[in-house]
């Protein structure tokens, strides 16, 4: 059985306390009563996250922890003791943190990025705000300039913010190409920009390419069109602010999808504004 994964299990039997789910090796594990689905039957298999109680006995639950093992997540701290922090990642017992593994003494309230791990001595699930020491960047092979990737925002800094792709490598999208609302815990879609020698990675939150990214700006546009009965009271000398509010883009993205759109004859652009044509 994987702890701090999902496991596919064969229901083997109730109990008092609950039921028992097995595996092919011959092991068994309690999933309690509180967590056993109505329409639980024994003999089929159920899928359930296993980890330990508070008395570090294995225990099957149906709740969807926040985070998984090795993999990055954002969590709210909860609680602070003599030994360490803990912090809700959605389970009953609350996720422990201790103090070798925190940059700094967190506090009650505060949103930490952590990476869980698995302590090979106990056998415990254990998060690290130490999460750089956790990178894959010096051993990067499954990246390429263009890719589409999974991010998640884990911490401003003063180029930008940085991100976790692939719950394996740390990259950087830059503040002067960040067009939107981004914050803490924010899962996003993004494009390899740059891998550079020393194994930083450049981030965009947009397609690579002006073929890749001029099509989409343009359809984002039409679809606000849309949805504001065929005007926007947006045009070529409108505050770069304004057109980052209300289309998470820059002023550069804006001017050459709005060329493409009439080109197109597809809107037209007015002094002030830009209206879709109709049928469009």
């Amino acid at each position: 059985m994987k702890v701090g994964e999902y496991n596919t299990l064969k229901i083997l039997r109730g109990t008092g306390v609950g039921m028992y789910l097995g595996d092919d090796e011959g092991n068994d594990v309690l999933l309690p009563h509180k967590y056993i689905p109505e329409n639980a039957v024994i003999g089929e298999d159920i899928e359930v996250f296993i980890y330990r109680d508070s008395e570090d006995r294995l225990i099957a639950t149906n709740l969807k922890p926040l985070i998984l093992l090795n993999q990055f997540a954002v969590l709210e701290v909860v609680a602070v003791t003599g030994i360490g922090a803990f912090l809700d990642w959605g389970l009953e017992k609350d996720l422990f943190v201790p103090f070798k593994e925190q940059n700094h003494k967190l506090k009650t309230g505060q949103w930490v990025p952590v990476y869980l791990y698995l302590d090979t001595q106990t056998d415990r699930l254990v998060a690290s705000a130490k999460v750089n020491k956790f990178f894959k960047n010096d051993q990067i092979e499954d990246l390429e300039i263009g890719q589409e990737v999974d991010l998640m925002v884990f911490e401003r800094t003063d180029l930008g913010h940085n991100v976790v792709i692939n719950n394996l490598y740390k990259g950087l999208v830059f503040e002067n190409e960040t067009f939107r609302r981004i914050a803490w815990g924010d899962n996003l879609k993004g494009f390899i920009k740059n891998i550079r020698e020393d194994g930083k990675i450049d981030v965009s939150l947009q397609p690579i390419g002006f073929k890749k990214y001029i099509e989409p700006a343009a359809q984002q546009i039409l679809d606000k069109l849309k949805q504001n009965n065929g005007i926007l009271h947006l045009s070529d000398h409108s505050d770069p602010i304004e057109i980052m509010e209300v289309l998470e883009m820059s002023k550069k993205s804006f001017k050459k999808a709005i060329g493409g759109l009439y080109k197109d004859k597809k809107i037209d652009i007015l002094t002030d504004s830009i209206v879709i044509l109709e049928g469009k």
